[in-house]
């Protein structure tokens, strides 16, 4: 008996092994013995039990499934011909129970084809009568070491599994923890531009929650969401290498000063490209300017090839931008900035987008947003 014998804690690496099995089983040496013959059915069990095991008895299908049901054993051997529920008829059954059961069967010497057809079912091995006790012992053995072996992988599985997810938590949160770094240094940078220009004061902080909270309204995920007001508060970032005379030009700009305008995005991305931890961000930054109908820029996406952050942050950006002051014009009011965004819807606007733009602010939820008066 040297299979079950053997002690595996005397290796180390058997023993972490072994003791995540031990833990989720308590009956290696419990079997159940089923067979309507009682004179087999008991001097099954009692050699058995001179080999140190736990033994049940059971006189029928129906009894074994009823005792399989209430405790767990770690085999069964079980008779395959019997009245009413038959061993092959068991197998299934038990195995739905406890799927780690190991079940040998025991046949006539003519009836090797029903043996074959539990085994099919999920049977590990089965014996013919008489049983000898030497083959019954061998063969309890292999069965008891196969199920050992099958509940030690599982502990292993079930600690990679664990420890996969311990990483990837940690690994989320050291990733959440360096974009959250990532932005305070880039806002740090728009801070320092946005305090040179009166008329673009708190912009990038608007279009981050006004950002936001559009996404919510359409219901995307939470980490989508957190996407978007991230992309909102650097969306600008490129702003920085645009000449502060142009930015804070009264009038229409030129041809020339709309072109060196519309490269804050190309410098934008390469201030913050090298961040790759900051994901779907980068790709919702650079679409803030593209329209629904490809007439934005800097790549005239259209439709659906624009990322959602960043159809979202060109409603947003458009929203602020007409209800502040600039160096050219007053502030419009929120109603008459809803009404206008409206007739936008499918040429500069997606149409979804919009509709949750004028939702939010309707309801005047978000904080530092114009309200509709």
């Amino acid at each position: 008996m040297d299979a079950l014998h053997t002690d595996p804690l005397r290796d180390p690496v058997r023993a972490i092994e072994v003791a995540g099995a031990a833990q989720v089983d308590d009956s290696l040496r419990r079997i159940l013995v089923v067979d309507d013959e009682s004179t087999i059915r008991l001097a099954l069990s009692r050699f058995l039990r001179t080999r140190g095991y736990d033994v049940e008895m059971a006189d029928s299908g129906t009894a074994a499934l009823g005792l399989l049901g209430q405790q767990r054993f770690s085999l069964m051997l079980c008779d395959l011909r019997m009245p009413g529920v038959s061993g092959l008829e068991v197998v299934p059954q038990a195995l739905a129970h406890d799927p780690d059961l190991a079940i040998i069967m025991l046949t006539a010497v003519n009836d090797a084809q029903s043996a074959t057809d539990a085994l099919s079912r999920g049977a590990f091995d089965y014996l013919t009568k008489p049983v000898e006790l030497p083959d019954l012992q061998a063969a309890v053995e292999r069965a008891s070491a196969r199920r050992m072996r099958a509940l030690e992988r599982q502990a292993i599985d079930r600690l990679i599994r664990e420890e996969v997810a311990i990483r990837t938590m940690q690994l989320e949160q050291e990733k959440g923890a360096l974009r959250g770094l990532t932005v305070s240094v880039a806002e740090t940078l728009i801070n320092a531009m946005e305090a040179k220009d009166l008329y673009l004061r708190g912009h990038s902080h608007r279009v981050a929650v006004l950002g936001a909270a559009i996404a919510a309204e359409l219901g995307l995920a939470d980490s989508v969401v957190d996407l978007v007001h991230t992309a909102g508060r650097l969306h600008d970032v490129g702003k920085i290498g645009i000449r502060e005379a142009i930015l804070n030009k009264p009038g229409q700009l030129t041809e020339e000063e709309f072109s060196h305008v519309r490269d804050h995005v190309r410098i934008g991305l390469e201030i913050l490209s090298p961040l790759q931890h900051l994901g779907d961000a980068l790709d919702f930054i650079r679409d803030h300017h593209e329209h629904w109908n490809g007439g934005g820029y800097p790549h005239g996406r259209a439709g659906t090839d624009i990322s959602v952050g960043g159809r979202i942050l060109t409603a947003a950006d458009a929203f602020d931008a007409l209800t502040s002051k600039r160096a050219y014009r007053d502030p419009m009011s929120a109603r008459a900035t809803l009404d206008y965004m409206r007739g936008q819807v499918g040429t500069h606007l997606e149409p979804r987008v919009c509709e949750a733009l004028c939702m939010v602010v309707e309801r005047g939820e978000v904080p530092d947003i114009p309200r509709v008066e």
